[in-house]
């Protein structure tokens, strides 16, 4: 890969910015816009000749790349990071990509478990980039239900506590208490039907059509790097990194933990830019989670959302605030959804759904002008691949004609994709109302017979501009089954399971296409990642329910605003299906006319970022990421902005080694507050509680403090 250099070249830089590359590029191969400039960064003449370095090394059958370290270390780190994106899906939504920490890990505790083997004096299989990639797949399946699941979304938008604060349709039958059973039954009907729905285009889709995948791709260059002798040394030196800031973060969140005694108290409530900043939720909550979520995500979408805090908490509400009395009635509790509430949830949703309509508008265009360029295309000229699956006259490179032969020698046969379809759809069309009595049999059959068309669509567009819509399906599946279904018949609960199903199918089905692509690159069997898949959702079918659990339990206020763990996009699901049933009656004054407003501004904004050239189009705000702070408040976004200023200065004092071991940092920090949070809940159920409350108060209220207590 081409050498990079900065401008403050420090001895071992060149070194590191070389093996950097597959770091590098999987960090933005996430981003969406311009992930697909970095996979296709492969193009160079170094990349092309990948497959020549490992030329040498035999590929193991899809069984040799299946052992059993490869299982046991996949369960070890689908438990982390299910707590992980558990701790994220309830504070604030945000969930960045974790493939290069999920990477790293992966690749260091096989080697500790070879190492440890090699002293015992046992010899082990080598470890291969076939099975580092089936690890990958395992833990990124597994803790994908942790978001796909809906603990944060539609699956706790059921719950009682949500409702109560909804306001509306508030009975029992648009309400479901969350429990276990329930929940991996549930997960287990609908998490594997997308994995069969699209398994008879793989071939279509990774070899004639060469999709690009950008996440994909990212991810085989990271793995492909790993088994480089620069590569290893430098995830050697990674993963220390990573280690040392884990650390840091542990023991941080444990330090805290002693002050946190009582309500609104520790260094979460922190009021760092004055009492009145913190009234309205403007502090810095000392957050190492999301000063590392601020290193990796892209430097636009940390402005946008601190640009979007400062709209909403900085002028927005303040001002809709002295309406009280005019807009709303006086004697409603701020929490109210008849109240100032409203403002902040409803104007939220308008520019999620402006966002989102304009981007599945956009990309289904590009799906459908790509779908027909590749088939005109294809219909001049010969495919690369015959039906035969033997090389044609077109000519081929050396990496292109040896990934294409393995890749099409481990057929996964059409009766399995066919048949599980099939047995899975009869089965949850069957049970799926035992555990939802209002979702009746023929709404679910009707969900089945669109999803396959709607995964392919999502797969496809996910190809061409590595943008997944597995959550705008969703959100288009509670309007249309909850108004099919009505109030008076569970409308509502109708809705948030449909979302379910759909979104679980549309986004399994598009990440195991990712997981080909990177199996396509790395030579792992199309068979190891559809096992390993199968695997991975099996176990985060079990894992995240029992974490959600474990979260819901340990803490009592979860889900309620202004919490630790307020749940916000919960409360924005459920009212979405509100609004699919029940319409926009209940909103308060002028509501609606501003979530007009800011549903064209979000259609305009992104429809100027796209026709104004990249040099201007790259300052302009995400309006998705700009609706996260209007609900739940500013103090995530200040941690996001700092960690993605460090990240900015870094990069401009050594761009090389920011590169190199930005991610890592970031990864540590992550991982480590969110480990943390395991031992919290632990002492939480034990009713262990902090033995100190360090809590911050106006000069007036602390003379009062001080009399009472001296009285």
């Amino acid at each position: 890969m081409a050498t990079r250099t900065t401008a403050h070249g420090a001895a071992g830089d060149d070194e590191v910015a070389e093996a950097a590359g597959p770091t590098l590029r999987h960090r933005h191969g996430h981003a969406g816009k311009g992930a697909g400039e970095a996979a296709n960064g492969g193009a160079s003449p170094e990349d092309a000749s990948v497959e020549q370095v490992f030329a040498d090394k035999a590929v193991p059958s899809w069984r040799e790349q299946l052992t059993l370290r490869a299982l046991v270390v996949s369960a070890l780190l689908a438990v982390m990071f299910s707590v992980i994106v558990m701790k994220l899906n309830l504070t604030t939504g945000i969930i960045p990509s974790l493939n290069v920490s999920a990477g790293l890990l992966g690749f260091f505790f096989v080697r500790l478990w070879t190492n440890a083997f090699e002293r015992m004096g046992l010899v082990g299989h080598p470890f291969t980039r076939q099975e580092n990639t089936v690890i990958q797949t395992c833990v990124v399946s597994a803790y994908g239900i942790a978001f796909s699941g809906g603990f944060g979304s539609y699956l706790f938008g059921m719950s009682d506590t949500i409702a109560k604060q909804a306001t509306e349709a508030n009975d029992p039958w648009n309400i479901k208490e969350p429990h276990l059973g329930w929940m991996i039954g549930f997960l287990f009907l609908v998490s594997f039907i997308g994995i069969f729905a699209l398994v008879p285009m793989r071939k279509i889709m990774i070899v004639d059509y060469k999709l690009t995948y950008p996440s994909g791709t990212a991810t085989a260059y990271l793995i492909n790097g790993f088994h480089t002798p620069e590569g290893a040394k430098l995830a050697k030196k990674q993963v220390k990194i990573l280690g040392r800031y884990f650390m840091v973060s542990f023991f941080w969140g444990f330090f805290q933990w002693f002050f946190s005694g009582g309500d609104d108290c520790g260094f979460k409530n922190f009021p760092t830019l004055g009492l009145e900043a913190y009234k309205n939720r403007f502090y810095f909550d000392f957050s190492p989670t999301y000063i590392g979520v601020g290193m990796i995500c892209p430097h636009i979408v940390n402005v946008s959302v601190m640009l979007g805090g400062i709209i909403s908490w900085g002028i927005m509400w303040p001002l809709i605030g002295k309406k009280k009395g005019s807009w709303y009635p006086a004697s409603l509790p701020e929490s109210s959804l008849h109240g100032l509430q409203a403002y902040r949830v409803f104007i939220s949703i308008a520019l999620i759904l402006g966002d989102g309509l304009y981007n599945f508008v956009k990309v289904l265009i590009r799906t459908i002008a790509g779908f027909i360029s590749m088939v005109h295309k294809n219909s001049k000229a010969m495919l690369p691949v015959s039906d035969n699956g033997s090389p044609t006259a077109e000519a081929m490179s050396f990496d292109d004609e040896r990934r294409t032969e393995l890749f099409l020698k481990d057929q996964i046969p059409m009766a399995v994709a066919y048949g599980g379809y099939a047995v899975v759809a009869s089965i949850s069309i069957g049970t799926l109302p035992q555990i939802f009595p209002q979702l009746k049999w023929y709404y679910i059959l009707v969900a089945y017979v669109v999803a396959p068309v709607l995964a392919f669509c999502n797969a496809y567009g996910s190809g061409l501009t590595d943008w997944s819509l597995a959550s705008t399906y969703g959100k288009l599946a509670i309007f249309v089954f909850g108004a099919w279904a009505g109030l008076a018949n569970g409308g509502v609960l109708v809705g948030l399971a449909a979302c379910g199903v759909m979104m679980s199918i549309v986004s399994t089905a598009s990440d195991l296409m990712q997981d080909f692509k990177t199996g396509y690159l790395t030579l792992a069997s199309p068979k190891s990642m559809f096992i390993s898949q199968v695997i991975g959702t099996s176990m985060g079918c079990v894992i995240s329910p029992c974490v959600f659990w474990l979260f819901y339990k340990a803490f009592s206020d979860i889900g309620i605003s202004g919490s630790e763990y307020p749940a916000p996009y919960a409360i924005v699901y459920r009212n979405m299906a509100i609004l699919g049933v029940d319409g926009f009656n209940t909103l308060p004054k002028n509501c609606l006319t501003l979530c007009y407003i800011f549903f064209a501004a979000a259609i305009a904004i992104n429809l100027i970022r796209d026709l104004t050239p990249h040099k201007f189009s790259r300052f302009i705000p995400l309006p998705m990421a700009m609706a996260i702070p209007f609900y739940i408040g500013s103090y995530f976004a200040i941690d996001m902005f700092l960690g993605s200023f460090i990240l900015f200065v870094w990069e401009k004092v050594n761009k090389a080694k920011a590169d190199a071991f930005g991610p890592a940092v970031a990864s540590g920090l992550i991982c480590g507050d969110g480990i943390w949070t395991l031992p919290q809940s632990i002492l939480a159920l034990a009713k262990v509680n902090p033995p100190i409350c360090m809590k911050f108060l106006t000069r007036g209220d602390n003379v009062k403090v001080d009399k009472f207590l001296g009285g």
